[in-house]
Formats: structure tokens, C-alpha cells, sequence
């Protein structure tokens, strides 16, 4: 059965690849998924690359995201990148949030918030990084927690911004590790976080939003992981890094 969500898939590089890599990397992807119409692609390179990253898939199905931004317009914030800077390489997505932001550099719900608010300001679509730790889940505070994230980096959005924002859950624990959830587990999670969208604005919207999984995604699990019902994509860390693996997990997802 087709979903009513087109499935997107993006590949989060993080902090991989000169930009001599990136255009090898993004020029394989061009090939490799040419044809590819029934997902939306999203590639996420380092800001260096972003500049010649979008000349070579400006003619191709390969959108282009950034991995953060600062959530002023501009300033006086050295070390910082704005929207306004992002847009000048035709920047759709910009991934917020994500665990490494949240653990490393203490980012808060209430940044991330703030951060989703540039963005659409700018109409780069933000991707919301949500998603418990081991420790977390092992104490039964998953949906807890998911409701605190949930709630508190979507503070502020209007229905029609939250229809052009997309969730992704990425359980800690499965970041890297090798480890995925089980798909009882991500489905359980994405329902879980569709039903507090359905709180927040309403069923339409819940219906309608895009939520992906995140966490050791490879071309192996990808089939079952996108044919689960609330599941409508993924993002990819270290499988994005190469053209096959990355290539295989957007086929075996179609």
C-alpha cells in the first residue's frame, strides 16, 4: 500500500569529506539515483562543501541541507552561520537539533525552537532531531522524553510551518553503534509522536507531517524500517558517506 507522505531520505555527513570528496560523493549520488522520483533526496554536507555541493546537483533530484544554523539573522556571532547565509546555496533543509548538538554543545528544546523559527523565517524546511538515550529507555521514560523534545522544539510553530517541518527520531543509543531500533520499537516511537502532533494541531497535520528514523540506517534494514506505517524516511549518518551504501538504502526503501 502507497502512503499518502512521500518518503524522504537524507544523508547527514557530519563532520566528513573536503569538498574535493563531496563533489566525488555527490556525483555518484547524481548518477546512481537519477531516476529515482518516488522519494525526496536531501544531502547534508560540512558548510564548507555547501557552496560547490550545490552547483553540481543544481540541474538533479538531490536537494541540498545543512547540518545547523544559528537562530539570529546575523551579527555579531563569531563561529556562527545565518539562514540568510544558507540560502545563498540554495539550502532547502537544515537538520536541528540533532543528539550530538544536544549532548555536546548543550543545545536545549528552547534553542531548537528558536532555530526552527529562522528557518522558516528564511523557508528552509527545518529537520527536527528528537530521541532518547540507552538509560532513558532502559527507565521507561522513552515516551517522556519524546513528549519533552517533542513539545518543547516545536514551541511556537503555526499548522502551516509545522507542515513544512520534518521530525526525526533518532534514538541515542542506535547512533553509530551499529545498533537499530527494532521496527516494533521505531514504529512504536512514530505513533507515539504522531499522536502528540494530533494534540499540538490536529489530525490533519498529524497525518500529514513526515517523520523519520535515524540510527544505524543501512541498505540491510532499510526495507522493513520505511514500510512501517508511521515511518516515512530516514536519516543517514555513516551510510551516507559512500555512494553504494547510501544509493542501496534509497532503492531498498522504494
Amino acid at each position: 500500500m502507497e502512503k499518502e507522505r512521500k518518503l524522504i531520505i537524507a544523508g547527514n555527513w557530519k563532520m566528513n569529506k573536503t569538498v574535493a570528496e563531496a563533489l566525488d560523493l555527490v556525483r555518484g549520488l547524481k548518477l546512481e539515483l537519477a531516476n529515482v522520483k518516488e522519494v525526496d533526496l536531501v544531502v547534508c554536507p560540512p558548510f564548507t562543501a555547501l557552496c560547490e555541493v550545490s552547483k553540481v546537483i543544481l540541474d538533479s533530484n538531490l536537494r541540498l541541507g545543512a547540518q545547523n544554523m544559528n537562530e539570529h539573522p546575523g551579527g555579531a556571532y563569531t563561529g556562527e552561520i545565518a539562514a540568510f547565509m544558507l540560502k545563498e546555496f540554495s539550502v532547502r533543509y537544515v537538520i536541528l537539533g540533532h543528539s550530538e548538538r544536544r549532548t555536546y554543545y548543550g543545545e536545549t528544546d528552547a534553542l531548537v525552537a528558536r532555530k526552527a523559527q529562522a528557518a522558516h523565517a528564511a523557508a528552509i524546511k527545518p529537520i527536527i532531531c528528537v530521541g532518547e538515550t540507552l538509560e532513558e529507555r532502559e527507565q521507561g521514560r522513552t515516551e517522556a522524553v519524546l513528549e519533552r523534545q517533542v513539545r518543547g522544539s516545536l514551541a511556537g510553530l503555526t499548522k502551516e510551518q509545522m507542515l513544512e517541518t520534518i521530525i526525526a527520531y533518532e534514538p541515542v543509543w542506535a547512533i553509530g553503534t551499529g545498533r537499530n531500533a527494532t521496527p516494533e520499537q521505531a514504529q512504536e516511537a512514530h505513533a507515539f509522536i504522531r499522536r502528540l502532533l494530533a494534540e499540538l494541531y490536529d489530525e490533519g497535520v498529524a497525518r500529514r507531517v513526515r517523520i523519520q528514523y535515524g540510527g544505524s540506517v543501512k541498505p540491510s534494514n532499510a526495507r522493513e524500517l520505511m514500510s512501517l506505517p508511521d515511518v516515512d524516511g530516514a536519516l543517514v549518518g555513516g551510510a551516507s558517506l559512500e555512494v553504494r551504501s547510501f544509493s542501496d538504502i534509497v532503492k531498498n526503501s522504494i
